[in-house]
């Protein structure tokens, strides 16, 4: 039977577990009654009560004082009532104590499996509200198992799991069982299988933590990350830009001799990185973000959110990049259509069907940072 130790025990669990005790004892109570019903029959209406302060359990099955008696189990007779308290009259409720003797395995029973019950829905609980915290977060975790592609990782200082698709990893990657790996917490959501913790090393949230990590100046907002456009284990575009006169915003994040930027080249497998400093003109804004690219020309309609750049005939294949991916990127950072033509070809032939605004910009314009291969180099950028 329910005993003085069983209390002692619920008083350690709200102190260790930091449960609530009086909710915990309503919810016990309830499925006592249940279990007592079903011992008993579902017409008995009664009650099963716990009392922590005396470190013991009380049954009280209740009845309805009436004149004439059709349910023996939820109705007692005026006379009968009047037996246990004169003062009983039609209509009011007579609770009579019921023994617990035969109760007592059963009780004990469905104790357990309430305890064992809550204590599971509360782990689940915290462990959601642990991690909750952390969406849109940058993690440090440990590689538990890989299963089809799938990669599951163990959340450090947390019981929780985390869960990598394929499409959220940097294709090349490999993994092994014991990796340490730091992981972007894109979503949790929960399901029928209990909370899932989605995680990725694709996702631009990646790149715009490793950035936060690496970089005090954006960790800080004195260099703001604009926009990002990636092609995960290919190239990433980060246009960047500071309110702050005395910060060179593509220095800070080169750092000295390279050290920043190329951590985080590291951490992304490799994956190219281009600066590119954000500007409110979308004409010189779309040329940056064309980089390593040199521009001649940008046109631009407004109306249609498009724009045409006219670059170097030799240089074409650069502006446009490898199956059409530096304008595809460049278009996805600045949000501009970007039609991408060489200078042989519009000095052949004029589009009237179109007006633009143009823009002449200098031959050696140097607008973004593609990765250098020079140390000499990046100490100049970043003095």
């Amino acid at each position: 039977m329910i005993n003085k130790d069983f209390f002692i025990a619920l008083d350690e669990l709200e102190q260790q577990k930091k449960i609530n005790k009086d909710q915990f004892l309503e919810m016990l109570e309830s499925a006592l009654t249940s279990a007592y019903k079903k011992m008993y029959g579902e017409a008995k209406n009664a009650l099963v009560k716990l009392i922590p302060e005396r470190n013991t359990i009380k049954i009280y099955s209740y009845k309805k004082v009436v004149e004439n008696v059709e349910d023996e189990d939820k109705e007692i007779s005026l006379e009968d009532a009047q037996k246990i308290k004169k003062s009983y009259k039609v209509g009011d409720s007579v609770a009579q104590e019921e023994s617990t003797k035969d109760f007592g395995r059963i009780a004990a029973q469905t104790a357990k499996q309430v305890v064992m019950q809550k204590l599971k829905e509360m782990e689940r609980q915290m462990a959601l509200n642990e991690i909750s915290e952390k969406e849109d977060e940058l993690l440090t975790t440990v590689v538990k198992r890989i299963d089809n592609g799938v990669v599951y990782v163990q959340i450090a200082g947390s019981h929780s799991e985390g869960v990598m698709l394929e499409t959220d990893q940097i294709p090349g990657e490999k993994f092994r069982e014991g990796d340490r790996i730091k992981v972007y917490v894109k979503k949790i959501k929960e399901s029928f299988k209990g909370t899932q913790i989605q995680v990725s090393r694709s996702n631009i949230g990646f790149v715009r933590k490793l950035f936060e990590l690496e970089i005090p100046e954006i960790e800080s907002g004195e260099v703001i990350i604009k926009n990002i456009a990636r092609d995960p284990g290919n190239r990433t575009k980060v246009s960047i830009y500071t309110e702050k006169a005395n910060i060179d915003p593509v220095g800070a994040c080169v750092g000295n001799r390279g050290v920043r930027i190329n951590t985080i080249v590291s951490e992304l497998n490799g994956e190219k990185i281009d600066l590119v400093l954000y500007s409110d003109d979308p004409l010189e804004y779309i040329a940056r973000a064309l980089s390593p690219a040199q521009i001649i020309s940008v046109e631009t309609n407004d109306s249609l959110k498009a724009s045409r750049v006219i670059v170097p005939t030799d240089k074409l294949s650069l502006a446009i990049g490898k199956n059409g991916q530096n304008v595809r990127l460049a278009s996805r950072l600045t949000g501009w259509k970007i039609d991408v033509k060489p200078e042989s070809e519009v000095e052949k032939t004029e589009n009237n069907n179109v007006e633009y605004e143009l823009t002449e910009l200098p031959e050696e314009s140097d607008f973004g940072f593609e990765g250098f291969d020079d140390l000499e180099d990046l100490e100049e950028i970043s003095e």
